[in-house]
């Protein structure tokens, strides 16, 4: 099975794993609108909802240029956003 043929929750319990994964290198430095950022960019990922997660992303990239930063560096983030790519986004 590929990737693209996964079910919708194999898909969402990988987006979640790996924003936890995320999560535990930054945790400490994040505020709470940081975080909150994070979790809007974790439920969009996890919906597949391209639309939502590009307009997080602008977001966090004005208001948290660290942050964005940190996000594209991260291996599995950035795995992540290469295949949600290539469904769309």
């Amino acid at each position: 099975m590929t990737q693209g043929d996964r079910p919708a929750d194999e898909h969402a319990d990988r987006v979640h794993r790996t924003f936890d994964s995320f999560t535990e290198g930054v945790g400490d430095r994040l505020d709470d609108a940081a975080r909150s950022s994070v979790e809007r960019l974790r439920e969009a990922a996890a919906a597949r909802d391209a639309e939502r997660l590009r307009q997080h992303l602008e977001n966090v990239r004005e208001r948290h240029g660290w942050l964005y930063r940190e996000l594209a560096a991260h291996p599995d983030i950035a795995t992540l956003l290469d295949e949600l790519a290539l469904w769309g986004f």
